[in-house]
């Protein structure tokens, strides 16, 4: 499925200028049709499933406990 600049920078949560910047740059694949960029959906998927991954290992790593120091001495 192929998706306008503007679609794209609504699914990816980013600026049109940035999408734009990032087809300048070759950094996301993009067909011109003599009017305007389409950009296929499929492309950042992977993308996507690494980043909701990353956020999961994230809350993981903040809800864990904080463990007890071994140097501490208690002076009682």
């Amino acid at each position: 499925m192929y998706m306008t600049v503007k679609e794209t920078a609504e699914y990816l949560s980013i600026s049109e200028a940035q999408v734009k910047k990032l087809i300048q740059e070759k950094r996301i694949r993009a067909l011109f049709d003599g009017e305007q960029y389409l950009l296929n959906k499929e492309q950042f998927t992977t993308h996507l499933e690494q980043l909701e991954k990353y956020k999961k290992l994230y809350e993981e790593w903040q809800n864990e406990p904080i463990p007890e120091d071994i140097d501490v001495k208690d002076e009682d």
